[in-house]
């Protein structure tokens, strides 16, 4: 059927099926809304292992899985993106691209070039959009002057083609950003290479024209795992926990600080994403976590990124 027919499904695929896109083809399967019709990875092996598990086809080009596909998850490494995502643009997909968005701001042009001359949707795999935390942090911060994000995982090769900014931080980046709703004023980082040739280790002290400063610390060679985030505004302290999608806050009564714990419907955060995606496809809409808005967090992590690699080369000098 050509694609601008109706169809009573939404035909999508996935683009690299290894860690993640292996769950963006699970939630795919069964979302009521589409079809997961097929994916393609060029370890032909891997493609037809995940194909089978969910009853799909195994594509043996990307041509091919984006001319049988109306919307696709682009989940490749970061610095493929681009020429994953302009290939399939040509073959009129409405596309989700994993965060970041892609390796570097022309690349990010391309792409937003291309899905403006084509029409098409794209959405950012920015997932903490998605977590119930984040609605609950939409609905309670209205002025926020004091912000700390913390996010701790275990070393792991996958995601070391990029820093650990781009590859972590990034997501605390998109965060802020959308809370804080200010432009930045001034960007003071650090960070150092531990295992893997570029930066695993980053704090970021962030101010905002509107005085509000953030606090990022990053790392991707720790023991555990932490997804923390704690703002402080006029008489009110929020501290929230995106792993286990849990949290209180301290509010001011009278001289007095109370403490509410906060009731947060949990929910997987990419089932939640790939559905907002799916149904942006179906109704034609402008996806919560657009290229835009993926486009300047990769701004501001290039910029830290940058700062922090200066700073080595100084030192190293």
């Amino acid at each position: 059927m050509p694609k601008n027919e109706r169809h009573p499904l939404v035909r999508c695929g996935v683009a690299g099926v290894g860690y993640l896109g292996r769950h963006h083809a699970r939630i795919y399967s069964g979302l009521e809304q589409c079809e997961l019709v097929g994916v393609f990875d060029p370890d032909e092996a891997r493609s037809r292992e995940i194909a089978e598990s969910h009853d799909c086809e195994s594509f043996s080009s990307l041509k091919e899985l984006g001319e049988a596909c109306e919307a696709v998850s682009v989940v490749v490494p970061t610095d493929r993106h681009c020429e994953v995502a302009l290939e399939l643009f040509e073959e009129d997909c409405h596309l989700l691209i994993e965060k970041p968005l892609c390796a570097n701001l022309g690349e990010a042009e391309q792409i937003l070039s291309a899905a403006n001359a084509s029409g098409r949707i794209v959405q950012v795999g920015h997932i903490e959009h998605f977590n119930p935390v984040m609605k609950f942090l939409e609905d309670a911060v209205e002025l926020p002057r004091f912000i700390t994000a913390d996010r701790l995982a275990p070393f792991n090769v996958r995601g070391t083609e990029v820093g650990v900014v781009l590859d972590l931080m990034i997501h605390d980046l998109g965060v802020i950003l959308q809370l804080v709703k200010s432009p930045v004023r001034k960007i003071e980082s650090a960070g150092v290479g531990v295992l893997s040739p570029t930066e695993d280790i980053a704090n970021a002290r962030i101010t905002f024209e509107n005085g509000c400063v953030a606090n990022i610390n990053t790392s991707r060679v720790s023991l555990k795992k932490v997804r923390e985030i704690r703002v402080f505004q006029p008489n009110t302290y929020l501290s929230l926990d995106f792993m286990n999608q849990k949290g209180h806050l301290l509010r001011k009564v009278g001289l007095n600080l109370e403490k509410e714990e906060i009731p947060i419907e949990k929910g997987e955060p990419l089932q939640l994403e790939l559905a907002s995606f799916v149904n942006c496809v179906v109704h034609y809409e402008e996806p919560k976590v657009g290229a835009a808005l993926g486009k300047t967090a990769l701004e501001l992590a290039i910029r830290i990124t940058e700062q922090i690699r200066a700073q080595q080369d100084d030192f190293g000098s």
